[in-house]
């Protein structure tokens, strides 16, 4: 029996996966000059929708995109939910948003471009997991803390290679580095710990990606009574941490057991996703 057709959407066209969408001079192949969001869908909902969004147009802008008229919010929504729905997964999938400057040498603007994937998840792909993360130190480079360091860039050089050392050294996931030498994030996701009731996440003038659950978070921890700070984060402040863990927008949030010397519990990850994220909007 034949696997049903996977479905894309390139600039709002729906083409079945597989067949080729850019070409040689393509300036994201070339240069890496892009953006991309990783999203969920769940029952028809884009979760965390307005902030993917609003991240997006703000690096768009960062950028120097010329962004058409018929290029907005609601026609990407709209876009996503019908791929979504394509590719008969709507209730529960993972989609990625590649926006891109097309064809042209190194001074040429470009056109903007646009990507849709979806893929399919599990319930058990979006909730605590009850072993713990084991994570790593990348340790063979470092993330600039400058103006397009909170970006969620197509150049992911240093992420991928982090993500590489991670698979070779079993890491679950890797910690990267800034310039200073401290905590930016991990490969995939932003980093928060426990220490003493309080909690701390590294400042996005540390170079981290400015993450949507990581906003979401920090918009709701307050309110659900923790007091939150954001600031520098050493790996030694992770060794004497009461607890650790990982958020990023499709997995939530996971909890971290080991780091190097240090083993945690996931009480807090567990109390923070019952709590806020379960049925974040």
């Amino acid at each position: 029996m034949n696997s049903p057709i996977a479905w894309i959407d390139h600039n709002g066209t729906l083409l079945p996966t597989g067949g080729p969408i850019l070409k040689a001079t393509n300036r994201s192949f070339r240069y890496g000059d892009g953006l991309f969001e990783t999203l969920l869908v769940q029952n028809g909902r884009i979760r965390l929708r307005n902030y993917h969004f609003a991240r997006l147009f703000a690096g768009l802008e960062q950028l120097r995109f010329i962004i058409p008229s018929s290029f907005t919010r609601e026609s990407l929504g709209a876009g996503i939910l019908q791929l979504c729905s394509k590719n008969t997964h709507a209730s529960l999938a993972r989609v990625r948003l590649t926006v891109y400057r097309g064809d042209g040498a190194l001074y040429d603007p470009g056109q903007l471009h646009y990507l849709i994937e979806s893929s399919p998840l599990a319930p058990a792909d979006i909730t605590p997991d009850t072993t713990g993360l084991t994570i790593g130190l990348y340790p063979d480079g470092l993330k600039s803390c400058d103006t397009l360091s909170n970006l969620k860039s197509n150049n992911f050089l240093l992420y991928a290679l982090a993500a590489l050392y991670a698979k070779e050294h079993r890491f679950d996931d890797c910690l990267v580095l800034n310039t200073h030498g401290r905590l930016a994030d991990s490969t995939i996701a932003n980093l928060f710990y426990l220490k003493d009731g309080q909690v701390y996440t590294p400042s996005l003038t540390e170079a981290c990606v400015a993450g949507v659950m990581r906003r979401h978070l920090l918009s709701t921890l307050p309110t659900a009574g923790f007091s939150v700070h954001e600031q520098p984060v050493t790996a030694e402040d992770l060794l004497s941490a009461d607890e650790v863990f990982l958020t990023n927008a499709v997995r939530g949030i996971r909890w971290v057991k080991t780091f190097r010397s240090s083993h945690y519990v996931g009480d807090l990850s567990r109390s923070v996703f019952n709590q806020l994220i379960k049925e974040a909007e």
